[in-house]
């Protein structure tokens, strides 16, 4: 299993490199409080992570909330079973 890892890193690796390769034309980046050059391959690849950085940031919110409902669940699965318990546990009377 690990040779399979290192081989699949090394696929990532060598498809890096050539990506790299391939577009290391620099080009200027115009913002608003100056100019920056940057090799193409950089830039495409710090947009993707940033990207997916706000991504994930904004995914964050949802997966607390959705955590905190499953609590809030869990919480009353536990109070229904106490309870059930508990009614089962009380002897059953007939009125006669």
């Amino acid at each position: 299993m690990r040779i399979i890892s290192y081989f699949f890193l090394l696929v990532i690796v060598l498809f890096g490199v050539t990506f790299a390769a391939l577009n290391s034309d620099t080009v200027v980046i115009d913002y608003y409080l100056g100019k920056s050059s940057l090799p193409l391959s950089l830039l495409l690849v710090s947009s993707f992570a940033s990207g997916c950085l706000i991504g994930m940031i904004a995914a964050l919110g949802l997966l607390i909330r959705s955590k905190m409902k499953a609590h809030r669940l869990r919480q009353r699965l536990n109070v229904a079973e106490k309870e059930i318990e508990n009614l089962r546990a009380i002897p059953l009377q007939d009125k006669v």
